[in-house]
């Protein structure tokens, strides 16, 4: 039998043992003890901190500004952007599916007048309806940038400041192609002031911070990541969007797109919405275009922009087999437009342009911006593919004015017969308007139809090469046959509009 002083002991091992286990125990002479049980440290990592916005908003904030707008006509565009239809966008474009769903309820939300509410009809002779929209000072002697849509139409400009001083405004200067303007507070005071990002080195993924008015509530601030590049939504000619995920609704337009240094690198145009709110896609015209504008309209309140006159389409994979060219780059003239520099300089119908002074072209909207970047009346080198082979072509640039086009007015009759070309599932006769020949009959399943022909369009030409007869079509297609083309490259007219589709033929 144990001493007490020997239990006591042994009462202390077991306790000191038990605060290792995972379960309680009773010692043999029934007094309870306290269990200490010890658990495995819970998983930490070592990340970086958060990024913090604050130093960011209190810096830029003051930069920031309401733009309030009075007109005496307050027209509603249902279109959501003021661009062209964007019905009009591709089949095969996920902004039609978006818009052949939820086109009726304007899914571009910054394209209205009157951001405050939703889309209404259009009003006509309300007296001094009033809008709203966003704005920053660009320079400390009052030059304010917001969005063309947000001014347009406007006769009187305020713009409230982030303290809430209001202070009147004239516009200097807009560009609906890009959708920028430019307006002057005249006061003795030195405004805060932010610049744009001048590195242009954004990337996806990148933090932004979003700054504005919407809903009229006064400064709002959202935060959010770069989403994408290069975003073109049919708005216009010069589509080159940042989309970002902030937060940011009507009222946001013509607000600032911040990076985390302070540097505007976008202006806030255009929300993706079926109800007009924001559900994480924005886009913002960015810096890089944005500040090449604002400073031509700061200077004359005015944009001169290169113009080539051409009608251009991209360069399939099989255009570019059809013709020969290594690469699906650059962009396809369908038709040089009459008295223009490109008439006159000697492009012609299939040529590609494949380089501007030295700089690759990729694609129509690149060759389109590169063009506009030219100053009017200076002469300017294009690389062409042409025949097989690439061609330099000296164009002296004209200024772009807006040319409206006179719609040839051609209603073809559909004769009863004509010459089936089988491989294809054409039926074609000699066009009687023009030279050519006319697309009389296609085949549902064909090619042809599934390439986008249609009855009514005449063909120009197959492989550069003009074509007035069915037999024609023929040898130019055994001749590119022979020489290991995969395609042919035709040349449709319909009414006004030229294009080229490629036709995938039987080698060997």
């Amino acid at each position: 039998m144990l001493s007490k002083s020997s239990r006591t002991a042994r009462i202390g091992l077991l306790t000191s043992t038990a605060v290792f286990g995972i379960a309680a125990v009773m010692l043999t002479t029934g007094v309870p003890t306290k269990i200490h049980t010890a658990y495995a440290q819970a998983v930490r990592v070592q990340a970086p901190a958060m990024p913090g916005f604050a130093d960011v908003v209190e810096a830029v904030t003051p930069a920031v500004v309401s733009v309030r707008v009075k007109s005496d006509i307050k027209p509603v565009s249902s279109q959501g952007f003021g661009g062209p239809g964007l019905d009009n966008l591709p089949e095969d474009s996920p902004m039609r599916r978006f818009f052949d769903q939820f086109g009726k309820q304007n899914p571009f939300g910054f394209g209205e007048r009157g951001e405050g509410g939703p889309a209404q009809p259009e009003r006509r002779g309300r007296a001094n309806p009033l809008s709203q929209g966003s704005g920053f000072f660009i320079s400390d002697d009052g030059f304010v940038v917001t969005n063309n849509h947000v001014v347009d139409n406007g006769t009187e400009f305020t713009v409230i400041m982030h303290d809430g001083t209001e202070l009147d405004a004239e516009l200097i200067g807009k560009d609906a192609r890009t959708d920028l303007a430019v307006l002057k507070v005249e006061d003795d005071r030195t405004f805060t002031y932010v610049e744009f990002d001048r590195k242009d080195e954004t990337r996806i993924g990148d933090w932004v911070v979003a700054v504005g008015n919407p809903f009229g509530l006064g400064g709002t601030v959202t935060a959010g990541i770069i989403s994408a590049r290069g975003r073109d939504i049919g708005a216009g000619p010069y589509d080159d969007f940042l989309q970002v995920d902030a937060a940011v609704n009507r009222g946001n337009s013509g607000g600032p797109t911040f990076n985390l240094e302070g540097e505007v690198i976008g202006v806030n145009t255009a929300i993706f919405s079926p109800s007009g709110g924001n559900v994480g896609i924005a886009f913002a015209i960015p810096a890089s275009l944005a500040k090449e504008v604002v400073a031509d309209l700061m200077d004359d309140g005015k944009i001169e922009r290169g113009w080539l006159g051409v009608q251009i389409q991209p360069v399939t994979d099989d255009i570019a087999e059809s013709l020969g060219l290594a690469e699906a780059k650059g962009a396809l003239i369908t038709e040089p437009q009459a008295d223009s520099p490109a008439m006159k300089a000697g492009l012609r119908s299939g040529d590609i342009v494949t380089a501007v002074n030295g700089q690759p072209i990729d694609d129509p909207k690149d060759l389109a911006l590169t063009i506009s970047k030219v100053k009017p009346g200076e002469d300017t080198e294009l690389t062409v593919w042409r025949n097989g082979k690439s061609e330099s072509v000296n164009v002296e640039i004209g200024k772009l004015k807006d040319i409206q086009k006179a719609a040839a007015d051609i209603q073809p009759s559909k004769p009863s017969s004509g010459e089936k070309l089988e491989e294809f599932g054409l039926t074609v006769v000699p066009a009687d308007a023009e030279d050519g020949v006319m697309i009389t009959e296609i085949e549902p399943d064909s090619v042809a139809a599934e390439r986008g022909m249609r009855e009514g369009d005449i063909i120009v030409a197959v492989n550069n090469v003009d074509v007035k007869t069915a037999e024609d079509i023929s040898t130019a297609v055994d001749k590119a046959t022979e020489s290991g083309r995969k395609a042919v490259l035709f040349q449709l007219s319909n009414q006004d509009s030229s294009r080229f589709i490629a036709l995938p033929v039987a080698v060997g």
